[in-house]
């Protein structure tokens, strides 16, 4: 049954409710990534990756202690999180890879993989969903967020060109774990203190490099 205009709500209705308002916090945050690698801010934008995979976890913690948020919400919020995890986690790692390689067309094949991934994952999770609400089927795309800022701290010890080279594998190897049948634990519930904990330490050792470096 078409839904008629009076009983259709407004699309910032869903934009006022805190889950989301979390999740574009987390897009507000790529899109500062983004910013910084197309200026070669690499550190920078790692930071914003790091940020970003911590609003994308704390928008479902926060919906999940919510009483009496509507099912519309609900699946509003779930469609809105998926859009921006193409961003955050597809979009994002893409262009620090183009923006590492001097936007070089050898490396526009990894960029085009690195995003197709995130979309076909994400895309097959909305049907599917968990595999036993414990499991997932592949590497989650936000995991890659937290496994890609790792290799950044060695990035001194290569020149440009290794490090460009290391990175592209490494986004590769991460978009293949993101399509495999590998069963990988949901991590949850006192995870998010850790993630807490590695994201602020992570963005705390970055941003003494980047600050040596002025």
């Amino acid at each position: 049954m078409e839904m008629s205009d009076s009983d259709r709500p407004s699309i910032l209705v869903f934009v006022r409710d805190l889950p989301n308002i979390c999740s574009l916090l987390g897009l507000l945050c790529a899109v500062f990534g983004i910013y910084f690698a197309i200026e070669s801010n690499f550190l920078a934008a790692v930071i914003s990756l790091l940020w970003a995979v911590l609003f994308d976890w704390y928008d479902g913690i926060i919906a999940r202690k919510m009483k009496g948020r509507t099912k519309e919400k609900g699946a509003f919020g779930a469609q809105l999180d998926s859009m921006i995890d193409i961003v955050s986690f597809g979009v994002l790692p893409a262009i620090l890879l183009l923006g590492y390689g001097d936007y070089s067309l050898w490396y526009m094949p990894g960029a085009f993989i690195v995003i197709a991934s995130a979309a076909i994952r994400l895309s097959y999770f909305n049907i599917y969903g968990l595999i036993d609400n414990k499991t997932y089927l592949g590497l989650s795309v936000d995991s890659n967020g937290l496994i890609l800022p790792l290799l950044f701290l060695f990035e001194g010890v290569f020149s440009q060109t290794s490090f460009s080279i290391l990175l592209y594998l490494l986004l590769l190897v991460l978009s293949t774990l993101n399509l495999s049948s590998l069963r990988i634990p949901k991590l949850g519930g006192k995870w998010i203190n850790v993630v807490v904990g590695y994201v602020l330490i992570m963005t705390a050792v970055f941003g003494w490099i980047i600050f040596r470096s002025l």
